[in-house]
C-alpha cells in the first residue's frame, strides 16, 4: 500500500530544487551520480526523502573534503 505521506518529484522539480538543468540531472542519473530515481511507467520520479538524503550526503562529503 502507498503511504499517503510519500511525495514523488519529477526530474524538472528536482533540477529546479538543486539549481541544475534537467540535462545535467539526466546525465548524472545515467552515470549513477545523482539521487536515486525510478520509473513509474515511462516517467522518471524521485522520492523527496531520497533527494534530501542525497543532499545531506553531499554536504557531509564536502565537510570531509571529498566531492
Amino acid at each position: 500500500m502507498v503511504d499517503e505521506q510519500i511525495k514523488l518529484m519529477t526530474r524538472a522539480e528536482v533540477a529546479e530544487l538543486l539549481g541544475l538543468t534537467q540535462t545535467t540531472l539526466s546525465r548524472w542519473a545515467t552515470s549513477g551520480r545523482g539521487p536515486d530515481w525510478f520509473r513509474v511507467g515511462r516517467w522518471v520520479r524521485y522520492r523527496t526523502e531520497e533527494v534530501a538524503r542525497w543532499v545531506d550526503q553531499q554536504e557531509a562529503n564536502a565537510r570531509e573534503g571529498r566531492s
